[in-house]
């Protein structure tokens, strides 16, 4: 139970079904620097607490702080000081909630952990991983990475409800969450700007901000890890004449060169019909032969058709029917057949 509302519709639906529930807040970080952020974990603690004796069940708090640094903001902080665009929120799905929590779950004689994910969950053996019903808050993109035996163990009792319906269940059961605003931040760290927390843990290096076609130099930025493909904003270099903004189009390594361009179909290096993924993950059984697929490129994307080469071990080939828009290294392609996920694997 994070303290929103969907964890506690979530716990309220289980506890309706009749199953023997217990709520637990995953204590995963605190910060107390104002510059960095906002972290209202000791709010959400209570607001998840004080929902917890509504629906009557036991609530406690877990504290996880060691496991989260160790495997969800370092694998954060040493993506950007290599340039990569890393994804927290996959990760502490995959390594915390139903990595290390679950572990914690079943030391404690859990069967099974729940969550207010807006997916869903179909068949005993595999399991097969399916997106929300509500296709404007769907999170299967986020659950892309996990493995069966994580999915045996997750349920995901809102997956079935649209947002408005599941306020509503929460405001008829008079739920303390019930209009309280979804959280934006990162998982569990909170409303923070990933700016300000970038600048908090990882030292700046300046470099050339370089126009791609011409190496015309533009500014200086700060360092490569306040960047992203296809970035449009806080670059720091005017438009041009016509008006039109830069956006970021690649890192070069070699001379820590940001490099940026227009957003135009032949801007190099920001669209691309192929990409290779690696650290391939299923949900399921592999795929181990070419075929076509869905994927969304990055959350909130729709669903697009693609050809899946596989290399072997854990890498392949993709191939898009259409060019795709700034395809970051580290962030994940989630694959999809219908409305049923696959897997997924990080861009190289």
């Amino acid at each position: 139970m994070s303290g929103g509302v969907d964890s506690s519709v979530a716990a309220l639906l289980l506890k309706r079904q009749g199953h023997d529930v217990s709520g637990a807040y995953m204590k995963n970080w605190i910060n107390e620097d104002p510059a960095v952020g906002r972290c209202p974990w000791m709010e959400d603690i209570e607001d998840a607490r004080r929902v917890a004796g509504q629906i009557a069940i036991p609530f406690e708090v877990v504290n996880l702080m060691r496991d989260y640094r160790e495997r969800v903001v370092q694998y954060m902080l040493d993506g950007y000081e290599r340039g990569l665009t890393p994804n927290p929120d996959i990760m502490c799905n995959r390594e915390i909630k139903f990595g290390v929590f679950r572990a914690w779950a079943h030391a404690h004689g859990y069967t099974a952990v729940a969550t207010g994910h807006y997916a869903r969950s179909r068949g005993a053996g595999p399991v097969e991983l399916l997106e929300g019903r509500d296709r404007n808050k769907d999170q299967s993109y986020f659950l892309c990475l996990l493995a069966q035996d994580q999915l045996r163990d997750a349920r995901f009792p809102v997956g079935d409800l649209e947002k408005p319906e599941l306020r509503q269940i929460a405001r008829s059961a008079g739920l303390a969450t019930a209009d309280k605003k979804d959280s934006q931040g990162i998982c569990f760290i909170g409303e923070v700007r990933m700016g300000d927390f970038l600048r908090a843990h990882v030292p700046d290096r300046p470099g050339p901000i370089v126009r791609a076609s011409d190496g015309r130099e533009l500014g200086r930025h700060r360092g490569l890890h306040y960047y992203t493909l296809g970035q449009r904003r806080g670059i720091g270099v005017p438009s041009n004449a016509d008006r039109e903004r830069y956006v970021v189009v690649g890192k070069r390594a070699a001379d820590n060169a940001l490099l940026v361009g227009f957003d135009h179909p032949d801007a190099p290096g920001l669209y691309q019909s192929e990409v290779r993924v690696h650290s391939l993950s299923w949900t399921g059984a592999p795929v181990a032969e070419a075929r076509a697929l869905e994927g969304r490129v990055r959350y909130r994307d729709p669903r697009v058709p693609l050809h899946f080469l596989p290399e072997g071990g854990a890498t392949a080939l993709v191939r898009f029917e259409r060019p795709q828009r700034a395809l970051a290294a580290g962030q994940v392609l989630a694959l999809y057949e219908g409305d049923r996920v696959l897997g997924g694997g990080v861009y190289a």
